[in-house]
């Protein structure tokens, strides 16, 4: 009989396909990585060089989440050092190594509320983050349904090398997120890098994924007219606080 393990690895298999559709237009090749919870004390994570299109649940390590804790408590690593401590906390199958943004995800995890993480590298998104003006280029939300389905704001993280360090920048960004907002954001978006979406259901990143690429497809278009019109602060308000939009919020989650 399967266990809830089980199930929350088949599901992580579902929400991996879609995001590696290409179709979709998300990411190529072995970009991108996804993860879950499966218990208390461990998650699922991407294997390293494994590709999200049509990837099953071979391409998957359970890792030990005390045993990346204790690496993310460190001020550094070396490469070695990383790819000894990702092997050492890979619980089955032992043979396959995490992807190196194993990190990001444990401590994404570690977040209330958040059980299933997509990464990913839309090329929409990727255009506003690869451009000198990128952090203006994805700063406020345009029109309600971004609101609904990506939060308030993105959380922004400047170019940082993955790994670690990526992992440590976006905690900061996290953390200065929650302080703002009292929750943590639904999308990170990452210069020169990518997007990340997150939620307890795979539904949730699902949703927030597709609506933060139309929103980018929104703003490369916008730009050509004038430049970006973002909500103001308090149409922001209204739409994120409204109980029918909340309503929404949580149907669009399941």
């Amino acid at each position: 009989m399967p266990t809830e393990a089980d199930e929350r690895l088949q599901r992580l298999v579902a929400m991996s396909r879609e995001l590696g559709d290409p179709n979709n237009d998300y990411l190529i090749l072995g970009e991108g990585n996804t993860s879950a919870l499966a218990d208390e004390e461990s998650f699922y994570v991407k294997a390293s060089g494994t590709s999200l299109a049509g990837i099953d649940e071979e391409g998957f390590v359970r890792v030990s989440h005390e045993a990346i804790r204790e690496l993310l408590r460190r001020d550094s690593l070396t490469d070695e050092e990383v790819t000894e401590g990702l092997l050492g906390a890979s619980i089955e199958p032992a043979s396959l190594r995490p992807s190196v943004e194993t990190f990001l995800h444990a401590m994404l995890l570690d977040l209330p509320e958040i059980e299933f993480v997509g990464h990913t590298h839309p090329t929409a998104v990727n255009a506003l983050l690869c451009a000198q003006q990128a952090e203006e280029a994805v700063r406020g939300r345009l029109f309600p349904d971004e609101v609904v389905c990506c939060g308030p704001e993105s959380a922004w993280v400047p170019y940082t090398d993955p790994g670690l360090p990526l992992a440590k920048a976006v905690g900061a960004a996290v953390d200065d997120f929650i302080e703002r907002w009292n929750m943590p954001p639904v999308v990170i978006m990452m210069q020169n890098h990518g997007m990340i979406a997150m939620g307890a259901s795979p539904a949730q990143v699902l949703a927030a994924t597709a609506m933060a690429v139309k929103a980018a497809r929104v703003r490369l278009g916008a730009a050509r007219w004038g430049g970006l019109r973002t909500l103001s602060e308090a149409e922001l308000d209204r739409i994120f606080t409204r109980p029918d939009e909340e309503y929404r919020r949580e149907r669009l989650s399941r």
